[in-house]
């Protein structure tokens, strides 16, 4: 996500709000800023929210890996794509960053590809607005317009299924914080679930 207040309910920062979510449902209080980042720990876990804008979080990342020790597979990269649609969530072990900058500046920082990355889907760009890239900082972005889009808070009617798909997303980093990647990825990669027959 990027800094302050204007960018709070945007697309780009729906990665933020699981963060958010996590620190919540498991008390992860005593926020403190450390390697650029606003962290929190509870035990050995740390949720982290870069300070830098979001094409520039690998420099955080990297801080945060040697400060405490940790390799790249013990860091969970959660951020938006608009290459799924809105809702739908893949987590992967690694892979590319697949034009997106943030995760980019992350696998860089860090020299592998190694770094999982759980992916949160905030629908595509009206048509005729390329989306061969997720756009990074606010400024300095190839296309225009998509870095319009993500820089855009999520429209009113949107926000009931983002808020699921934020609960959905937190769930499926506590399973990898608890359980390791397979589980987490088992949870998070389930295909869509039918509504349950109600009984009239």
């Amino acid at each position: 996500g990027n800094p302050g207040e204007s960018y709070l309910r945007t697309r780009h920062n729906v990665g933020f709000r699981v963060v958010e979510r996590v620190a919540q449902s498991h008390a992860i209080a005593g926020v403190r800023e450390e390697c650029g980042a606003w962290v929190g720990a509870r035990g050995d876990w740390l949720v982290c929210q870069p300070r830098t804008f979001m094409n520039r979080s690998g420099s955080a990342v990297r801080c945060l890996c040697e400060s405490h020790g940790l390799l790249a597979d013990a860091v969970l990269v959660v951020f938006d794509d608009v290459h799924l649609p809105l809702g739908k969530l893949r987590m992967r072990a690694g892979g590319s960053a697949a034009g997106h900058r943030g995760l980019e500046s992350v696998i860089e920082s860090l020299q592998t590809e190694a770094v999982p990355r759980l992916r949160l889907g905030v629908g595509a760009p009206p048509a005729g607005i390329g989306a061969s890239r997720t756009a990074g900082l606010s400024t300095g972005v190839n296309d225009s317009g998509l870095a319009e889009f993500v820089l855009a808070d999520f429209l009113a009617e949107e926000e009931p299924i983002v808020a699921e798909m934020v609960e959905r997303a937190a769930r499926a980093v506590t399973a990898w914080l608890e359980s390791g990647i397979g589980i987490a990825m088992n949870l998070a990669n389930a295909p869509d679930l039918p509504a349950e027959p109600r009984n009239e």
